[in-house]
């Protein structure tokens, strides 16, 4: 293609996945970044309570993520993951001392349900069949609308899955959005459904890698550089406004905007995005010894029930705990000491740790984590084109049709990056 420039606000994931759609096919591109560093929600930073370098979350991927494995790839860091060579998610009710393992089987047909030791406990093949009904969801309805509480499998599967996949309840996160995952994931066999994290952090996996990726092909990305507002010409934009700058946008240049919805209003008032207050809570220890594994088998989590956190994940001497949708649940409103203390006893339990203590603890606190997604703000996703003719909109709180996760992030830049190409060659 004929080199045109490219701006692109936000180096975050969906960004830097534009970013590289772009260069690859010659493009000129520039990315604007407000923060010190790209990344984003997904990145790993130097903690100096801890001593460690820790993710600011707590992400799962999945072997059926295809456009986050594809741009890992792309980058060069397709051996950045680690996971199980099968599909099997470890869970353990904290409460009771439980424990059990859902293997999914390889193939289509999903042989798991019906083998009482590969499916959730206390449930059967009926359980299964009867929650098949969120296939065929209408846009309004919501998981807890189409699944029965009552059973077992709400409260081991349907409701960890929701709280994970959407970062909100059952009773307020859309059904057809969680489908969309079970149709790229479960529905298609154990293939598409190993768990898979990022084995040294999101940064060397995710954001290191698509920033070398980047320079090497001759992109720049700018820190410290936040566009205060955007300058108009009719129906495109025209220029980029720094505070004690103003970059200009040629006749033939494009601009994404890569940027969560309370920067987009601000950015474009007349633009009525998601909201992005639903938050996560996480909460990262340091152990006096590499933490043993034996709880979670080959599998980088366990899931846990009966307690208040959800997820917990294990990097050596550190035990990140990851709390979803803690907005909804009443978490946010908790102490940050208090909520550690409570959490590091469900730790102890769920890891087998007996009262080992921690020697240092971190909480933070992600107040923007996820833009909501309930039947009604799933309804305000935008598309990634609009009004202005060299204006693409990129972020997992766009119109993807997957839920706001790295897969959505990335699938939305991918989606970017196309609409520029083909407004390109049209013209």
């Amino acid at each position: 293609m004929t080199e045109r420039h490219v701006h692109i606000v936000g180096a975050g994931l969906s960004g830097l996945a534009a970013a590289v759609r772009l260069v690859e096919r010659g493009a000129r591109v520039t990315v604007y970044e407000s923060a010190g560093h790209a990344g984003g929600r997904c990145r790993t930073f130097y903690d100096r309570t801890l001593d460690r370098a820790i993710d600011n979350g707590n992400h799962l991927i999945m072997s059926g993520n295809r456009s986050a494995l594809d741009y890992l790839a792309r980058i060069g860091s397709k051996d950045a993951l680690t996971g199980p060579a099968e599909a099997a998610y470890p869970f353990v009710d904290v409460k009771t001392g439980r424990r059990w393992r859902v293997r999914i089987n390889d193939g289509l047909f999903p042989a798991w349900i019906f083998d009482a030791k590969a499916r959730v406990p206390e449930t059967g093949v009926a359980d299964y069949l009867k929650a098949a009904g969120i296939a065929f969801a209408r846009a309004d309805q919501t998981v807890a609308d189409l699944v029965d509480r009552s059973d077992p499998l709400y409260a081991r599967f349907w409701e960890p899955l929701t709280l994970a996949v959407l970062n909100t309840t059952p009773e307020i996160g859309q059904a057809r959005l969680l489908w969309s995952v079970i149709r790229e994931t479960f529905a298609l066999g154990g293939g598409a459904s190993r768990p898979l994290a990022a084995r040294e952090g999101l940064g060397p996996a995710f954001i290191d890698p698509a920033l070398r990726f980047l320079d090497a092909r001759g992109a720049e990305v700018r820190f410290n550089a936040r566009v205060r507002a955007l300058r108009f010409d009719a129906a495109r934009i025209s220029g980029l406004d720094l505070g004690e700058e103003t970059v200009s946008v040629g006749a033939g240049d494009s601009v994404i905007l890569a940027v969560p919805p309370s920067r987009l209003r601000q950015l474009l008032p007349e633009l009525d995005p998601p909201d992005d207050d639903a938050s996560i809570l996480n909460v990262h220890y340091r152990t006096a010894r590499p933490v043993p594994l034996a709880a979670l088998g080959d599998a980088p989590f366990i899931g846990m029930l009966s307690s208040d956190a959800h997820w917990c994940f294990v990097r050596g001497d550190v035990v990140s705990l990851t709390v979803s949708a803690s907005h909804a649940i009443g978490m946010d409103e908790v102490p940050n000491d208090q909520a550690a203390r409570a959490m590091w006893r469900e730790t102890q339990a769920a890891l087998q740790l007996g009262d080992a203590p921690y020697e240092a603890v971190r909480v933070i606190r992600e107040r923007r984590a996820t833009p909501d997604q309930s039947p009604a703000s799933v309804a305000r996703r935008l598309k990634p084109a609009t009004r202005w003719r060299n204006l693409a909109l990129a972020g997992d709180h766009t119109d993807t049709g997957v839920p706001a996760t790295i897969e959505g992030s990335i699938r939305s830049g991918d989606r970017a990056a196309a609409m520029i190409f083909e407004k390109r060659n049209a013209a």
